[in-house]
């Protein structure tokens, strides 16, 4: 017998986070919504986002597309879909999750422009026993889609496998970055 799955709001999943300030962010992949603390960024999730569905409406967030954070978060963007490998310098993260979740987060933070790790490769990076399959949860939870590159992580075998935003956008970005990666070919699974 399955357990049926239950659906989790943007409401919910951010439910007394200081949302300060969102904006909607159009991309090549579909619109985009950015939230923002006075600390960083603390989302950017594609509008059919599994696990963070339906709008982020509260009175402390204005519509800001002007706020720092949203604003580094657009410059990084712009840059990405040219083609460019951008830095992260200028963008602070007000990430929320468990502190196993953050661990993950700041592994994806470390895979490479154009290159991929298997959840196995990730839960090893992390430490402290952690097991693909739950790393794989927090991969699939990470609340800030593209910047912290969770679709650079792959099954064991090579294949895609998992993205909150769906299979078809995952595949997009990593040939996006494939195509414009300047450094020479890593031999690695399907994209990577």
């Amino acid at each position: 017998m399955t357990t049926p799955m239950t659906t989790t709001t943007t409401m919910q999943v951010f439910a007394g986070v200081p949302i300060v300030a969102k904006a909607v962010i159009d991309t090549p992949l579909g619109p985009m919504t950015a939230l923002a603390t006075d600390k960083g960024l603390a989302a950017l999730l594609f509008d059919a986002d599994k696990y963070h569905q339906g709008p982020f409406e509260s009175p402390s967030a204005k519509t800001a597309p002007h706020h720092p954070h949203l604003a580094a978060a657009r410059r990084w963007l712009d840059a990405y879909w040219r083609g460019e490998d951008p830095s992260l310098d200028g963008l602070r993260f007000d990430l929320h999750g468990s502190t196993f979740q953050r661990a993950v987060w700041r592994v994806l933070l470390t895979i490479p422009f154009g290159r991929t790790r298997t959840y196995g490769e990730v839960a090893a990076q992390v430490g402290h026993g952690a097991m693909p399959r739950a790393t794989g949860s927090a991969v699939g939870r990470n609340p800030v889609a593209v910047i912290v590159p969770c679709h650079r992580v792959i099954g064991a075998n090579g294949t895609l496998t998992g993205y909150a935003g769906g299979l078809d956008k995952k595949q997009w970005l990593l040939e996006h970055e494939a195509r414009s990666d300047k450094r020479e070919p890593v031999q690695r699974g399907l994209f990577g």
